[in-house]
């Protein structure tokens, strides 16, 4: 049942077959884990609270829809960016299925599952296998299948926008980290913040389930609703 729902309301890329257009409100309301659902909602209740009370309930709950659609898109920017280069030198790659254009292919896709180092492995030792191109070719298939039929869940690009919007109106708030426990300013805490998503995003480490990109979308949504809308900062 739970893989059910995730094919009808989890977010999946626009190329995918489980791809729905209501999908990019849906996935917002689903999450993966226990903690997953608990850190979105203390944050929410954190930083969400103060906000709503600026921006009236009504404005907030446009502003954090619009930063989880804006957060959806630019996460699905990104994959497209991500599997276009793969698609392509896929498609390339059954063109020429030779040894030396699968070890490059590997490398274009930064493909790092074992079963593809198997491949090359065997294939290497023994050059004139005649069945690696085909398993190579099946295999990668399936890895691309997998990758765009892989779901999206949670609201944490809508809340790092309320984040970015409290950061920004209220840049001289102390928040207290947990590791290190100090004192920081929320300018600083929402910067640093960034700054760390878009180099886990650019550097993009092998088991890293995170969309970090849409994370920076959602703030970056927040950032054109202030300047749209005009919310002034406070000076706290």
């Amino acid at each position: 049942m739970h893989g059910r729902l995730d094919d009808l309301f989890a977010l999946h890329y626009w190329h995918s077959p489980l791809f729905r257009w209501w999908q990019l409100f849906t996935h917002m309301f689903m999450h993966g884990s226990e903690l997953h659902i608990f850190s979105n909602m203390f944050a929410l209740f954190m930083f969400g609270r103060v906000l709503e009370q600026s921006l009236g309930p009504r404005r907030f709950l446009m502003f954090y829809l619009i930063c989880g659609l804006g957060a959806a898109f630019c996460h699905l920017s990104v994959l497209s960016l991500q599997f276009g280069s793969f698609h392509d030198a896929f498609v390339h790659y059954q063109q020429h299925p030779t040894l030396q254009e699968y070890a490059q292919m590997l490398q274009k896709g930064k493909v790092t599952h074992p079963v593809f180092g198997t491949i090359l492995s065997h294939w290497s030792d023994n050059p004139t296998c005649p069945d690696c191109a085909q398993v190579s070719i099946m295999k990668l298939n399936e890895y691309f299948t997998g990758l765009i039929n892989e779901p999206t869940v949670g609201a944490s690009g809508a809340v790092f926008g309320l984040l970015f919007a409290f950061g920004y109106m209220y840049p001289n708030v102390e928040l207290m980290l947990l590791f290190p426990p100090i004192p920081i300013k929320a300018k600083w805490f929402v910067a640093g913040y960034a700054v760390f998503e878009l180099f886990a995003g650019v550097k993009n480490s092998v088991g890293d389930n995170i969309a970090h990109f849409a994370h920076l979308g959602g703030m970056l949504f927040a950032f054109i609703l202030i300047r749209v809308w005009h919310i002034r900062r406070s000076m706290w």
